[in-house]
Formats: structure tokens, C-alpha cells, sequence
């Protein structure tokens, strides 16, 4: 797989974990609870995905960034990934709305581990 193909695949995974945030999102502005099982493991899968894609991308030479093709790719990916922390900051402050309004406390705690769990990952590429 070439350089530019693993940056392309790990950008449509960022499409497919924004898509996850907004999901999540929706389900929290909506029933204004914490997500049911179903998204809490859809986004742990997502996160077990993300850490392959980005071992692959760790993988690839720094001296890639240099091509204007690679470049373009990149500055989507970082701006995709701005909108997933953006969003999913204001998940995390829908859910302790939602556990101190009496919505159901017990899976809250998953969905907040995930994301920093996601952070931590992001912090460790940067």
C-alpha cells in the first residue's frame, strides 16, 4: 500500500468516526440520556480501528509530507479531526448535562473513557 493510500484510508476512518460523533450527538440532543449499548460499542470498535490505522500511519517516512498530493490529503485529515474533538467535546458536555438531570449515569462512563482514550492517542501522534 502505497503513502498516500494509507493516508486516504486512515481519513475515510476520521469520516467514519465523525459520522459515530454526530450519531452520538444526535441520540444525546434527542433522548437527552446516555447512548445506549449499540453506539458505545460501535465507537469502542471504531477506537481498536483507529489505533491500526494510526500504527500504519507511524509506519510511513516523514519525508512523505513533502508531496503536494500527500500534503492536500493531510490538511483534510487534521481538519476532520478538529471537527471529531469539537464535536465530541460537546458530547461529553451533553452527557454530564444528562447525568446530573437524572439520565441514566452507568453507561456515561464508557463513552467518556472512549474519548479520552481517543485523546491520548492523538496526543501521542503529535
Amino acid at each position: 500500500m502505497t503513502q498516500l493510500e494509507t493516508i486516504q484510508e486512515h481519513h475515510a476512518l476520521c469520516d467514519e468516526i465523525h459520522q459515530g460523533v454526530l450519531d452520538e450527538n444526535r441520540f444525546l440532543r434527542q433522548h437527552q440520556r446516555a447512548p445506549d449499548r449499540a453506539l458505545v460499542e460501535r465507537k469502542h470498535g471504531l477506537l481498536e480501528k483507529l489505533d491500526r490505522s494510526l500504527a500504519a500511519l507511524r509506519a510511513l517516512p516523514a519525508a512523505s509530507v513533502r508531496d503536494p498530493a500527500t500534503r492536500e490529503q493531510l490538511e483534510k485529515t487534521r481538519a476532520r479531526i478538529l471537527q471529531i474533538l469539537q464535536l465530541d467535546k460537546e458530547n461529553e458536555q451533553l452527557l454530564l448535562r444528562c447525568s446530573l438531570t437524572g439520565g441514566r449515569a452507568t453507561p456515561a462512563a464508557a463513552p467518556t473513557a472512549s474519548v479520552s482514550m481517543l485523546q491520548k492517542i492523538y496526543a501521542r501522534c503529535s
